[in-house]
């Protein structure tokens, strides 16, 4: 008898997991999400304490909470959805899935210096990147592969339907330079908590954060277009993908200094749109784990 290994199991389960309606999906997401945050204290405690840390006292401690379990709740949402965006076809992308400001990112790539798509974990991330490639072209991703590997394989395949094309972190600068060099895309994400040697520390929200530097090395060593890109989920539950205007660097001269404001500034774009539908970004992670061995802004 032929045994099934993890990976192969997860795919079948995933198989069958796809003919289950969306909206079962979401009201099965809904109890679930309600679930998770009242078991898992481990979660809760870090998103209620990032929910403070981020926005002071602007929230009641009723209304953090209330935002923590509706984040539970879109998290499982994007979980969920993994096996529907897995076998999801194109025509059934363009009824799940709409775009704003392609314009943008057309004309960044006209431009004939490759670029950077700056994202981060909001919407459902995974959806962003295969519904473009396959409505529009494929690109490139920059990612930390997950620790466990069969879920990093299930992750990958749903990642590359459309052609895209998985680069490792680790390692990953010479082969970006070259995909930049060639005109092609490449997509960072750039809001979770990095080492202390691989980030800036600048301001997020009401908090200092360590902050991945290479999305603001590779501009300026480049020129490549910066383009902020997010997808939103919408009341009727389908998302919407939205690429923003190119970002204009800072440029002085002093190259610590520059990577410190431009990254600054990629911070409070990401938070623009957090703000506006904080339920849907990833407060579950330790964004602010990393302390600043001194204030900011640097003292000179």
């Amino acid at each position: 008898m032929r045994v099934m290994s993890l990976q192969q199991l997860a795919e079948k389960l995933m198989d069958i997991a796809a003919i289950v309606p969306l909206r079962f999906t979401w009201r099965l997401a809904e109890i679930l999400g309600r679930l998770w945050f009242r078991l898992d204290t481990k979660h809760r405690l870090i998103a209620l304490n990032n929910l403070k840390l981020a926005l002071g006292e602007e929230l009641t401690e009723r209304e953090r909470r209330n935002i923590a379990c509706r984040n539970f709740i879109h998290l499982a949402r994007v979980v969920l959805e993994l096996p529907y965006i897995r076998k999801v076809t194109p025509e059934e992308m363009d009824e799940f899935v709409t775009f704003d400001g392609v314009e943008n990112l057309d004309g960044a790539l006209q431009k004939g210096r490759g670029v950077l798509v700056m994202t981060s974990h909001f919407g459902n991330w995974e959806l962003m990147s295969l519904a473009y490639s396959l409505r529009y072209r494929p690109g490139n991703i920059v990612i930390r592969p997950l620790d466990i590997p069969f879920l990093d394989s299930l992750i990958a395949n749903i990642r590359t339907r459309g052609g895209n094309q998985i680069i490792a972190k680790k390692g990953s600068i010479r082969k970006v330079l070259r995909l930049l060099a060639a005109g092609e895309m490449v997509g960072l994400l750039i809001d979770q908590n990095p080492a202390w040697y691989e980030g800036v520390f600048v301001p997020f929200f009401k908090e200092i954060a360590c902050t991945n530097k290479a999305l603001s090395a590779l501009a300026l060593r480049t020129n490549a277009p910066v383009i902020p890109a997010y997808n939103v989920r919408e009341p009727n539950g389908t998302y919407r993908i939205v690429f923003e205007p190119e970002v204009v660097l800072d440029r002085s001269g002093d190259t610590r200094r520059d990577m410190e404001e431009n990254t600054a500034n990629f911070n409070r774009i990401i938070e623009s749109y957090v703000r506006r539908h904080p339920e849907q970004w990833f407060w579950v992670h330790q964004r602010w784990k990393t302390r600043p061995y001194q204030p900011w802004p640097r003292q000179t």
